[in-house]
């Protein structure tokens, strides 16, 4: 997963946290979603939408960029206005751009720069917030997704024990959820057992969203790879027998995938199927 998709999703799960971040209005009037502006191929990823469009309750478009794009203002102001212009009834906007640090930043083109200096555009660089000491759990949050890999896991057992010890404006579950997703995704080489040990979390992490996809995601790629060995040995595979396989529990395709060693002829899978 991208990191920018992981922001977004983070704002989706938890729209706190973004407003945690920006230091801005409640977001209890506000949903998390993608736009996309009719007969063009713009699309914006990550746009919160207000119940009611009004100054104190703006749209916000949201851009996390982890890598130098010296197109990023180009692309996303061109995004806004034809969003904009085929929405004429939204009358107030604001941009976030989330940036890790500040040399993350592409050049200012001077047809831009009017804009980004505004009230209407915010731009955030993560960095800052590992300078600082703060009591805020959605801030930890996110000095949490900058953190060195050897410092990330510490501060992630710090936050997953504080919140067995306070009251927070979302459910612990939640917390301990976005916790885990970072670790996940900040040390892919590991194991998602390995990753329990490491947060202490050997009981609960199995029943976690993101353990789950985890694991729907290694089943999916077992599939693709078990699907594209049979068919260099013995040709295209029809659509029942993909079907099929894509049927099998975890440890069935396991087991497919060790027979498939002995296998010699097309009528070994047929007859595999079927047992």
């Amino acid at each position: 997963m991208k990191t920018d998709s992981l922001f977004y999703k983070l704002f989706q799960n938890v729209p706190e946290l973004f407003f945690e971040l920006i230091q801005e209005t409640n977001p209890s009037s506000y949903q998390f979603d993608s736009v996309e502006v009719k007969q063009t191929s713009f699309r914006c990823d990550g746009v919160f939408l207000p119940d009611e469009n009004t100054a104190e309750t703006p749209i916000y478009f949201v851009e996390v960029q982890w890598q130098k794009d010296e197109t990023l203002y180009g692309r996303l102001f061109s995004e806004i206005f034809l969003y904009l212009r085929h929405h004429p009834e939204q009358q107030f906007w604001r941009a976030v751009l989330i940036y890790p640090q500040r040399s993350s930043e592409g050049t200012i083109d001077p047809a831009y720069e009017v804009l980004i200096n505004s009230e209407q555009v915010k731009r955030i660089y993560l960095e800052d917030l590992a300078k600082t000491q703060t009591n805020s759990w959605g801030l930890k949050i996110f000095k949490l997704m900058i953190e060195s890999e050897s410092k990330a896991a510490q501060e992630a057992q710090e936050i997953l024990r504080e919140i067995k010890q306070e009251t927070f404006p979302v459910s612990s579950a939640s917390i301990e959820e976005l916790v885990e997703t970072i670790i996940v995704y900040k040390f892919p080489q590991l194991s998602r057992k390995e990753i329990a040990k490491m947060l202490g979390l050997a009981d609960s992490i199995t029943q976690t969203r993101v353990y789950q996809e985890g694991l729907q995601e290694g089943e999916y790629k077992l599939i693709k790879l078990i699907i594209k060995q049979l068919q260099h040995r013995f040709g295209e595979l029809s659509a029942e027998e993909k079907a099929k396989i894509e049927q099998l529990s975890s440890s069935e395709l396991e087991s497919l995938g060790e027979a498939l060693l002995d296998f010699t002829a097309r009528s070994n899978l047929t007859q595999w199927l079927k047992q």
